[in-house]
């Protein structure tokens, strides 16, 4: 836990978080439910993502979104070992298929691209050659400052990325990218509607989903799987796109990430925002 808020009771707050995770690992549902709720009573922001865990065990209202503070406070924690434990132990390539994908299709070269979710920067220097000019945002202030390390940004900005796009009043971008970002929503329509507002005609939007198997999702939209990321009902993506007044190029079946050795199914989506 990070400690912001200075009225939080840490030792409280660690002691019901680690019996949630206990009584979850032992099976133990009902248990492990009244403990996550407790931890939500001490940290209401919820740091520890006890809204996600609750969902994940099928409990309690799916939330639209990952809760800020948790999504900060995972990202902080691992901003060093982030790259070692996505690349290496995950096998996290999805920046390269980004590359290869608009390749493909003759997309580019682009003037001004927007990183949404940049961490330590492995999509801007994916796409480094691609693009005149690179903004990368995050959440994460220490992976904001690894990837200022590795000068593959012009513009760096610290914040939640659904803010950002309401708030933006720069000029226009032609690429906007959100690699491994909608694992950490559920409703899709303030990102869909950001990226929009914020794109030039023509420009284009790429973005990586990870999606759970028909029976599993058993006609939801959106839900927080097993760990606690959300997964995207492929019709779900295309008809809020759709909506949003993109254009849908190509969608991918990918292979996301490994967790705990197996694959990780997704889409990596190429839009392209009507004139």
């Amino acid at each position: 836990m990070t400690g912001k808020q200075q009225k939080i009771d840490e030792e409280a707050l660690a002691e019901a978080y680690n019996r949630a995770l206990a009584h979850e690992k032992a099976g133990e549902i009902d248990a492990a439910v009244a403990a996550y709720q407790e931890v939500l009573g001490l940290d209401p922001e919820d740091h520890g993502g006890a809204a996600v865990r609750l969902a994940s065990l099928g409990r309690g209202e799916t939330p639209p979104k990952a809760p800020d503070a948790y999504v900060e406070t995972l990202f902080d924690q691992h901003a060093e070992a982030f790259e070692d434990i996505l690349v290496e132990q995950l096998g996290y390539a999805v920046p390269m298929i980004v590359r290869q994908r608009l390749q493909s299709l003759n997309l580019g070269p682009f003037k001004r691209l927007l990183d949404l979710g940049c961490g330590t920067g492995l999509t801007g220097a994916a796409l480094r050659d691609m693009v005149e000019d690179s903004t990368g945002i995050d959440i994460s202030e220490n992976m904001v400052e690894i990837a200022h390390e590795k000068e593959i940004y012009e513009t760096l900005y610290v914040a939640e990325v659904e803010d950002f796009l309401e708030d933006n009043d720069d000029d226009a971008f032609d690429l906007i990218t959100a690699t491994d970002v909608l694992p950490y929503l559920g409703a899709l329509e303030p990102l869909f509607f950001g990226a929009a507002e914020n794109l030039a005609p023509g420009g284009i939007f790429v973005f990586s989903s990870e999606t759970l198997p028909d029976d599993v999702l058993a006609g939801r939209t959106y839900m927080v799987g097993p760990h606690q990321r959300f997964a995207h009902a492929e019709s779900y993506v295309k008809e809020r796109l759709e909506a949003t007044g993109f254009e849908i190029l190509e969608v991918t079946d990918i292979n996301v990430r490994l967790q705990d050795g197996n694959p990780t199914p997704g889409h990596l989506v190429v839009a392209k925002l009507k004139a």
